[in-house]
């Protein structure tokens, strides 16, 4: 064998292995990749959520629909709706929520949607201040015509699941 035809082949196996390695890498951040999704984007038909597959669902605490238990192993558990002001899902969750749940509030939940419309949530995040709102949320309001940005500023967050649509265009109410 000639140095050239070593040479093309070790630079034929390098760009094998090279392609394996990548093809490999990406088949595995496919499967740990989770995305955020709003109520509007599942119940609407937007994007279709395979039952097995984990995803991030995010809004805000549907006012009035939390509900705190214990569970049958002592943990506390809760069940709520979020909401992104069109559509509602029901979330369950077994733990402790964080300190700044509350209804009202901007919430982003990591779990699977069940066959019964359930979404039980494995990790609850809530929003850490008063002005910051995911730009995922943000996305989801504009999307709903709950909030115009030339409008002005983002409505408060307690009332994100009672806005009129008829009033997203206009500047923000005043807070309660």
């Amino acid at each position: 064998m000639t140095r050239k035809r070593r040479r093309m082949w070790l630079l034929l196996l390098c760009g094998l292995g090279l392609g394996t390695a990548t093809a490999l890498t990406l088949t595995a951040f496919q499967d740990n990749l989770v995305f955020f999704r709003s109520p509007s984007d599942i119940l609407g038909g937007v994007q279709a959520v395979p039952p097995e597959r984990a995803f991030r669902l995010g809004g805000l605490v549907e006012q009035g629909s939390l509900e705190r238990a214990t569970g049958a192993d002592g943990r506390p558990a809760a069940r709520f709706r979020v909401t992104d002001g069109a559509h509602a899902i029901p979330v369950t969750y077994a733990g402790v929520l964080p300190d700044l749940f509350r209804e009202g509030q901007g919430v982003v939940t990591l779990g699977r949607l069940g066959p019964d419309g359930v979404f039980r949530a494995s990790e609850v995040l809530a929003r850490h201040d008063e002005t910051y709102m995911p730009p995922e949320v943000a996305d989801a309001l504009k999307r709903a015509g709950h909030w115009n940005p030339q409008g002005g500023a983002a409505p408060p967050a307690a009332t994100w699941n009672t806005l009129d649509p008829g009033r997203a265009a206009g500047p923000p109410g005043p807070r309660s």
